[in-house]
């Protein structure tokens, strides 16, 4: 090993031989050991030079170690990249070629998971909480690819959400709301967008009281709760044997009185059993979806819905009662951001569907209630004493207006700070959106 002296080298070697794994406390006693050789400080570089080799990250250390850093991603020619949260950008940092298999195989082994010819992929999450998953020739071209998703932020409530940019002051009253009215909701957005933070940020505010059982095929939620359980899947062996997946892990989780049930992603048959749990009194589950948008929510759940075998008008019966809102996430000029809270509404043009609108909208200039606002303030009404968007208009004729233009306009006091122009320049006022 190249910079690490010959007999701590062989130490390490012999200790293997041995069959003394090198985890960090054996190489931390063959350090000491060595300390009149190399001396203290000598002792302790070797020490971590070693450690980063046999049980770390290895080439990728430093870079794991900045703290902006939310993903790094090494491509088959070792090129390495990361994302600090404004994109995709390229390090001067190169892992050479014939290093990426041994470390992929490697990092597999420290995440309990096997990769290999028969088993090209993987998925799983390393000492620290880091996600890992690689890939293996020829599923990848060009050499093995190895990404990193690194768990930066466990935000103790929606406070620290706000602290982190990721949610308005104003549209924080509406997520603490939310959860203390044990809304159902999944957290939408892309990939990467922030949906894991916000949901653990959200799953923060639940009464310590509650019990969560959170169901996940990869540990990736770590919510600041005192009384979490946490269910986690397994693939399959060599055989195809011990799989246990999401669905199983739903229905166990329903025999083990949760107060919430949160799936971690939703992303397969899983969403039958889901979908029951909730309309079963399991109120205010939470889980995240992939969507670029809220309006997309049923489709996704009606593409799930068909790999468990429910039909198009099943699924929307379900969704109908187990699921009330939707908090997107997007990711506007580098900014992972909340910008969107809808609900599920009947849809006029398709019955016994449901759609969704916008309730809320958090843009530059503040919130902008949407079509869906009536919707929310019935799920949670006491919004109208906190929020001045929120409030209804101050005079019956108004009111009138405003279900007859839909609530777009000034005059009803959706965007003009919860109440009405003067009379003398109520008509300059009237404005559509």
């Amino acid at each position: 090993m190249t910079g690490i002296p010959g007999p701590f080298d062989d130490a390490v070697e012999h200790s293997i031989r041995a069959g003394l794994p090198p985890t960090t406390v054996r190489v931390a006693q063959i350090a000491a050991g060595h300390e009149g050789t190399l001396g203290t400080d000598g002792a302790a570089s070797a020490r971590q030079e070693l450690l980063d080799r046999l049980v770390g990250l290895g080439p990728l250390a430093a870079v794991v170690a900045d703290p902006m850093v939310t993903d790094v991603l090494v491509n088959g020619d070792g090129a390495v990249w990361v994302d600090r949260g404004s994109g995709v950008e390229r390090t001067a940092r190169m892992v050479e070629p014939e290093d990426l298999r041994p470390l992929a195989v490697r990092l597999a082994g420290l995440a309990g998971r096997r990769l290999d010819d028969a088993q090209p992929w993987v998925d799983g999450v390393l000492p620290g909480g880091v996600r890992l998953h690689a890939v293996l020739p020829p599923l990848a071209e060009a050499g093995p690819h190895l990404s990193l998703r690194l768990a930066r932020h466990h935000p103790e409530g929606v406070d620290a959400l706000v602290r982190l940019g990721a949610v308005s002051h104003d549209l924080a009253v509406v997520l603490r709301q939310l959860v203390t009215r044990r809304v159902s909701l999944v957290v939408t957005g892309g990939t990467g967008a922030g949906k894991t933070t916000v949901l653990a940020g959200l799953l923060a505010e639940v009464d310590p009281s509650q019990r969560i059982v959170v169901v996940e095929d990869v540990r990736e939620l770590d919510p600041s709760h005192p009384h979490v359980v946490r269910l986690q899947g397994r693939v399959g062996n060599v055989e195809g044997v011990g799989e246990v997946t999401l669905v199983d892990l739903v229905r166990q989780a329903l025999r083990m009185r949760p107060d919430r049930l949160v799936v971690g992603e939703v992303r397969g048959a899983e969403v039958r059993e889901l979908l029951a749990a909730l309309n079963t009194g399991h109120d205010g589950g939470m889980s995240t979806l992939h969507a670029n948008g809220p309006q997309e929510v049923p489709a996704r759940f009606e593409a799930l819905g068909s790999l468990a075998g429910l039909p198009r008008h099943a699924v929307h019966a379900q969704l109908r009662q187990a699921l009330q809102a939707v908090v997107h996430v997007e990711r506007r000029d580098g900014v992972r951001r909340v910008g969107v809270i809808g609900v599920l509404v009947p849809d006029p043009s398709d019955p016994g569907c449901v759609r969704v609108v916008d309730a809320v909208v958090d843009r530059a200039g503040g919130l902008r209630a949407g079509p869906g606002r009536d919707r929310l303030m019935s799920l949670l009404p006491s919004l109208a004493t906190q929020c001045a968007w929120a409030r209804p208009c101050c005079s019956a004729w108004v009111t009138t207006w405003r279900w007859r233009c839909g609530g777009v306009c000034r005059w009803c006091c959706w965007v003009g700070g919860g109440r009405p122009p003067a009379p003398d320049r109520r008509w300059a006022s009237w404005r559509w959106y």
